[in-house]
């Protein structure tokens, strides 16, 4: 756009906003300028069409004959020229591809994150949204079509639904600081932990994490003392952290360490919590493809076997 243009444009701007406000100094502050600035521009402006715009001699300011007619068109010019900007704006966020991805927020302290930023920087064109769901929401909102993809933590049956296990993570138990077991330096069992109150999350919706471990102590015939629902991980580990129970969670997320709060591996069979990915069925776009081969490639790096 040439530079001409664009001054015309901005003298435009400044003259509807000296006639709407009929004030120089409260023009100016509006437009963020300089008084003496903005009288020059209006000046340049009555120059360039030879007639006077304002009447100065007025009190508020008031527009001559020429003025009047100038600002009916000036606004009817300037309001196609912001409607042409959004029009523009629209077909190019049209274009843009956009990528959305779902996920329970567990997978957070693993490697997920790596994951993402690694997908930003091999599709720096593509829009990406990340959005914090359960497992359950995530697929609904994979047959509405408001995410590509879900990693979540629950097993499900869905003929609209492509799952992809990536790996089995191990359990661990988060204990209290101040815990008789917290001292210990080996892996705990789940007979040890039945006389403690259990916190387990989410609360709803349901199944979710919180079934697989409850399953976990009725498949080995083991009854909590107590069972404290609550909504999500932080809040879980805030009531380990209080001394209110124990809790059993993925073992990355160790790595959130918490004040109060020590890990401890578990030692038993299928205490394990599988990292699913899910996307709609045969939905062949190459964001999914490039996101899998992304996790395999990590995964060789990390020593993890993909699928187990």
């Amino acid at each position: 756009m040439p530079w001409r243009y664009r001054l015309e444009s901005r003298q435009l701007r400044y003259f509807v906003t000296v006639a709407r406000e009929r004030n120089f100094t409260r023009a100016a502050e509006k437009l963020h300028i300089a008084q003496p600035p903005l009288s020059r521009q209006i000046q340049a402006l009555e120059e360039e069409f030879g007639v006077a715009l304002f009447d100065r001699g007025s009190r508020p300011l008031a527009l001559t004959d020429a003025g009047k007619l100038l600002f009916d068109q000036a606004v009817q010019v300037l309001d196609r020229m912001d409607e042409m900007k959004a029009m523009v704006k629209r077909l190019l966020e049209a274009e843009k591809p956009r990528f959305s991805i779902g996920f329970v927020a567990s997978t957070l302290y693993g490697y997920l994150p790596e994951v993402i930023r690694r997908y930003r920087a091999a599709r720096p064109g593509v829009e990406l949204s990340l959005q914090e769901m359960t497992t359950m929401e995530q697929i609904a909102a994979l047959k509405e079509g408001r995410i590509d993809v879900g990693f979540g933590r629950i097993p499900f049956n869905d003929a609209t639904i492509e799952r992809t296990l990536l790996r089995n993570e191990k359990l661990c138990v988060a204990l209290p600081l101040m815990h008789p077991l917290a001292s210990r330096i080996g892996s705990l069992r789940l007979e040890e932990l039945a006389g403690d109150a259990l916190v387990v999350y989410p609360k709803a919706p349901r199944p979710s994490y919180a079934d697989q471990v409850l399953a976990l102590f009725r498949e080995r015939g083991l009854r909590p003392a107590l069972v404290h629902e609550v909504r999500e991980l932080q809040t879980a580990l805030g009531l380990v952290a209080a001394e209110s129970g124990v809790c059993l969670v993925p073992a990355s997320v160790e790595r959130l360490r918490r004040d109060n709060v020590v890990y401890r591996p578990l030692d038993e069979a299928g205490a394990v919590s599988p990292i699913i990915m899910s996307t709609r069925k045969g939905d062949k776009s190459p964001e999914i493809g490039l996101v899998l081969r992304l996790v395999k490639d990590m995964y060789r790096k990390e020593g993890i076997t993909f699928g187990a």
